[in-house]
């Protein structure tokens, strides 16, 4: 059959080949669900189960829409085959999501035993078994379900494009905080840079006033030294003891070269 509708669109029979790989994924999965005894391992299993039939349906409808797109190209009998098919897409899907329905409801039983019967207000979930419902009661259920799947997908992705958005303006606010501090690194630098300069300078321009000081005491006694030689030298003109400034001695007798008559 996948072959036949290869030859009608090379599409489609890719399409149908990967719901065919899912089918039988989804037999194997059950028939290893029945041998597991674990509650929890049967919810795992049945998560893994819902997921490939999620794929499962959206290529479905992906087959339907590529026999849509078909309808006007081939000829009445091809477009009978092909709607055929996907009707046997849909129920053999139908009969998986009622299987795990019943399973599921199994497992909440078993839960609801562990805490001594059901709780007030439990509500018994009576899906129909594929085997007692029609086939459009199959397709209406399945369809049914397909768009609670739809409704809850569309909620998970709003839930994650929300956290994108949150995550987004929070990895925007970190990367603002971290320019403002790597600025405050900056600038705390430059302080500190600065103050050590100023320290330079301060302890340079003690230096310099420490060094003034030292050569205006010296010169301040020399120069006491020298007003007091002066003092004492005019005080006691006659002390040999003390010897002349240079430039302050007595002057000298000058000789008259020419004697008047």
């Amino acid at each position: 059959m996948t072959s036949s509708i290869a030859a009608i669109s090379e599409e489609l029979g890719e399409i149908d080949g990967q719901i065919a790989d899912i089918f039988r994924a989804l037999s194997n999965g059950f028939q290893k669900f029945e041998k597991i005894k674990d509650s929890s391992r049967q919810s795992r299993q049945l998560e893994e189960l819902t997921g490939k039939m999620r794929e499962c349906k959206r290529l479905i409808k992906e087959f339907d829409r590529e026999v849509k797109e078909l309808e006007h190209t081939v000829d009445p009998d091809t477009s009978k085959i092909l709607n055929e098919k996907k009707h046997s897409m849909v129920k053999e899907l139908n009969s998986y999501v009622a299987l795990k329905k019943q399973y599921a409801t199994n497992i909440q039983n078993k839960r609801v035993d562990l805490f001594g019967g059901p709780a007030e207000g439990f509500e018994e979930d009576n899906g129909l078994l594929a085997s007692s419902m029609t086939n459009q009661q199959l397709m209406d259920n399945g369809h049914q379900m397909m768009d609670e799947t739809d409704q809850a997908i569309e909620r998970s992705k709003k839930v994650v494009h929300e956290t994108i958005n949150v995550g987004t303006e929070t990895a925007a606010a970190l990367k603002a905080q971290t320019e403002q501090m790597s600025r405050i690194v900056n600038e705390l630098d430059s302080i500190h840079f600065s103050i050590k300069k100023a320290s330079q300078l301060v302890k340079e321009f003690g230096r310099q006033v420490a060094t003034d000081r030292c050569i205006m005491a010296l010169l301040f006694l020399i120069v006491v030294g020298v007003i007091a030689i002066i003092i004492v030298k005019l005080v006691h003109p006659d002390n040999k003891d003390i010897r002349d400034i240079p430039g302050l001695g007595p002057p000298a007798n000058r000789r008259l070269l020419w004697i008047p008559q």
